[in-house]
């Protein structure tokens, strides 16, 4: 049954992944907590086993995207360096802060990108 629910998600985080630009985090992550916990223990395995899922899934829909014309090639060139430096960080930080913590705050945070999202331009 893992195994199923596991794919069900994959599905789902590379359908939004290609449709939306995310998938990962949004998706796979809460999915993860709720529906494979266990063997997913916290929500620092949940982000790391994302990450390790969004390498493939990133590349197809980069090259799905990059046939379609959609991919702006000099701004993604602009942002890699600080996006690198920024998951370096990001992962420091996931050491020092606790897993509920960091539960409640990326909660807080998929809460207000969907109020944005919904009633804001």
């Amino acid at each position: 049954m893992t195994y199923l629910i596991a794919g069900l998600i994959g599905l789902v985080g590379g359908i939004t992944s290609g449709l939306f630009g995310v998938g990962g985090g949004v998706i796979m992550v809460p999915a993860m907590l709720l529906l494979l916990s266990p063997p997913v223990r916290d929500v620092k395995q949940a982000i790391g086993t994302s990450l390790a899922v969004i390498i493939p899934t990133a590349l197809m829909g980069t090259w799905r995207h990059h046939d379609n014309s959609n991919v702006e090639w000099r701004i993604a060139l602009l942002l890699t360096p600080t996006a690198i430096a920024g998951s370096v960080i990001g992962v420091h930080l996931v050491k020092i802060i606790p897993a509920e913590d960091l539960k409640r705050a990326f909660g807080g945070f998929l809460v207000l990108v969907g109020l944005k999202l919904v009633f804001f331009k």
